[in-house]
């Protein structure tokens, strides 16, 4: 897998648009499911997705919110979901499997970051809950139609925000140590690119391929729970409050951020590679300290099975891979 971890040197670079990847796309017939699809980057990529001929499914907390955002792009089914919810997960599962007999496209974009310590009703952390656990459940519960694609793709929205923290197997959930929502959500987005190591190599004998991607610093609905002061300390508002857009520095608009999840999800030069983190469209480098790239640790195919195995048994849930 390390040797992978390889850019291709596709010479796309940060400033390249969703759209501008799908030119010329053609994905007439082929069924997608984008989490988190009715604002920021996902609604994007529900928008890229269907005007190259997808029908996009879009799970929604909130589906009548969703509605009015997803108004006039065609091809959308929007469904309730709640990630951090597993009645609310197998609902949704079952009702796709019962309409569709495959799955070509899962992206799983939906996520929460930096919020003050929040658990779910099993006692997990939040942000493990939410943006690794709630997607470890829904593609559990939509194998069957990834499988039956016979060549699918599964795209994990992880972030640079995976340096931030390892996976500390000892304490997930901040039981024993102080509680820190940065560390918690860099867990959570080391989990994500893990996630995409196990699920590559569980799927790639079947064409089910995975990827991990980090879309660059935006400014979308997911900032809110950070306050203008944490804000003007990434340098990412202008004085007038207005977002400051700089690819060349990964301060990226929605359509620049939803490039490379679009990329992974339809590359052809990615069709004999996967299981790697990717950023500015292309294969990302494993970097130890450098800003850029990826953490060696998030990886790691050792450290990938290990969570895979706690994700097995806080859920109860697996994947076939015979």
């Amino acid at each position: 897998m390390r040797e992978a971890q390889t850019p291709l040197h596709t010479g796309f670079g940060p400033a390249v648009t969703a759209a501008e990847i799908a030119h010329d796309l053609d994905l007439t017939g082929q069924i997608a499911v984008v989490t988190g699809g009715s604002s920021g980057l996902g609604l994007e990529t529900v928008r890229v997705l269907s005007a190259s001929g997808a029908r996009v499914w879009v799970p929604a907390i909130d589906p009548a919110a969703a509605r009015v955002a997803l108004r006039g792009i065609h091809g959308v089914e929007i469904w309730p979901l709640d990630l951090i919810d597993p009645v609310s997960i197998k609902s949704f599962a079952t009702t796709f499997l019962a309409r569709h007999q495959r799955l070509d496209l899962l992206v799983l974009n939906a996520g929460v970051m930096a919020r003050p310590l929040f658990r779910d009703n099993n006692g997990n952390e939040g942000h493990f809950s939410i943006n690794y656990l709630g997607h470890y459940r829904l593609t559990a519960m939509l194998w069957p139609g990834l499988l039956a694609a016979a060549k699918s793709r599964v795209v994990v929205l992880s972030s640079r925000g995976h340096q931030l923290s390892d996976i500390e197997f000892g304490d997930l959930d901040f039981r024993q140590r102080p509680y820190d929502k940065w560390m918690a959500y860099g867990q959570s987005k080391t989990a994500s690119a893990l996630f995409a190591v196990a699920l590559d190599a569980r799927g790639r004998q079947h064409g089910v391929r995975a990827y991990s991607v980090h879309p660059g610093m935006i400014v979308t609905p997911g900032i809110r729970h950070l306050s203008r002061h944490e804000l003007d300390a990434f340098g990412a508002l202008a004085p007038d409050g207005s977002p400051v857009i700089d690819p060349a520095r990964d301060m990226k608009t929605v359509e620049q951020g939803a490039a490379t999840t679009v990329w992974c999800a339809t590359a052809p030069m990615l069709d004999s590679i996967g299981g790697v983190y990717c950023e500015n469209c292309d294969i990302a480098p494993a970097e130890p300290e450098a800003s850029i790239g990826v953490r060696p640790y998030a990886i790691d195919p050792e450290q990938a099975e290990r969570l895979w195995k706690v994700a097995a048994t806080l859920t109860g849930l697996d994947v076939a891979t015979t």
